[in-house]
């Protein structure tokens, strides 16, 4: 499987603890900026710049409400990053369970 640009991204968007901690929040169900904000230790702005990475890689989507602005994950991008590390552990699994089989010749056999 090939990953497009987007979904690399968000592999790399992921590896900030704060982007990670968001998600997390906003897989609680969706929320206003001011509250994801009062649940991080970090400053209201820092948790819009780092919602507009998290948008622009695919994974949170954003709705304007009056004039407040709700952000929820985007099922599509999580979607996206469970199918790929589906694939990845399919894979690991197989190449496991091939491992095991090559050592599993009896001693008589091995010459």
């Amino acid at each position: 499987m090939v990953a497009n640009e987007s979904q690399q991204d968000a592999w790399n968007v992921l590896a900030d603890r704060t982007r990670r901690a968001i998600l997390e929040s906003l897989a609680d169900g969706p929320r206003a900026v001011g509250e994801i904000a009062a649940r991080l230790p970090v400053s209201r702005p820092a948790v819009s710049q780092h919602l507009k990475v998290l948008k622009a890689s695919g994974l949170v989507s954003e709705d304007a409400v009056g004039t407040r602005h709700i952000f929820r994950l985007d099922p599509a991008g999580v979607s996206a990053l469970r199918d790929q590390l589906d694939t990845f552990w399919n894979r690991a699994l197989a190449n496991f369970e091939a491992a095991i089989d090559d050592t599993d010749v009896p001693v008589e056999d091995q010459s």
